[in-house]
């Protein structure tokens, strides 16, 4: 396995069990535990986004284009 794909697949990975603690944290009545997930959360977020920042550098993970004007408008619109 190349470097390119395990840094994909990690990425894939860390976002995955963040909407799982987002969950968690959501469902979640005990006040330290809540507190100890959020902060594993907050954690994993650091991680994911300095390893983004390391697959960007590299070439290995190319974000979506920026929305435009009226793209965003346009989502604006509908939710309202």
């Amino acid at each position: 396995m190349d470097e390119k794909t395990m840094v994909n697949d990690i990425l894939a990975g860390v976002k995955a069990s963040l909407g799982s603690y987002q969950t968690a944290i959501s469902e979640t009545e005990n006040m330290q535990l809540r507190q100890t997930l959020q902060q594993i959360r907050n954690n994993d977020e650091s991680f994911q986004y300095e390893l983004f920042k390391t697959a960007q550098s590299k070439g290995y993970y190319k974000p979506a284009a920026p929305a435009t004007v009226t793209e965003i408008q346009t989502v604006k619109t509908e939710l309202q």
